[in-house]
């Protein structure tokens, strides 16, 4: 049973781990724990915070703080992660927008990361308001709370 256990464990982790399928590169910069779990034998509950860079626009990174969940179903990978989480985003040099970034009322999507082994992703999409000139980052939930996903907005100056 023991050998059948660990075998599913190590299944089922690279699947949970959470990920930044667009961001060229996503960089956790800390967390902190929330509430000790199983009397701290297995991961406690955490607020994770990660770093991505939008691969479109130059000269900005973007911060996303994430609850994660402890136990031994977060360390397996089998728990589902509360929609909640926080997103700034800021101007790390000039802010250079490329050709092929995605000028359209449904932007582009430029972050996601799994928050339960199926089907429930964060996500950050996109948008240039050049009559304003900035660059707006909308974060999401793809889980509809109360008939409305989570969300949370950043914005960052284009000059």
């Amino acid at each position: 049973m023991t050998r059948l256990a660990t075998l599913a464990a190590a299944l089922l982790i690279p699947l949970a781990a959470p990920w930044a399928a667009l961001a060229e590169e996503t960089k956790e910069i800390g967390h902190v724990n929330t509430a000790l779990t199983n009397l701290g034998l297995t991961r406690s509950h955490q607020i994770v915070i990660e770093r991505f860079d939008d691969p479109k626009i130059e000269g900005v990174s973007c911060y996303i703080a994430q609850a994660r969940t402890g136990g031994l179903k977060g360390m397996v990978g089998v728990a589902e992660d509360p929609a909640r989480f926080a997103l700034s985003c800021t101007a790390t040099g000039p802010v250079r927008v490329s050709e092929a970034a995605r000028r359209s009322e449904k932007g582009e999507r430029v972050y996601e990361s799994a928050t339960s082994l199926f089907f429930k992703e964060t996500r950050v999409h996109r948008f240039l308001d050049e009559e304003r000139s900035v660059v707006v980052y909308m974060a999401w939930s793809t889980k509809l709370v109360d008939g409305s996903p989570y969300n949370a907005v950043a914005v960052v100056p284009m000059r």
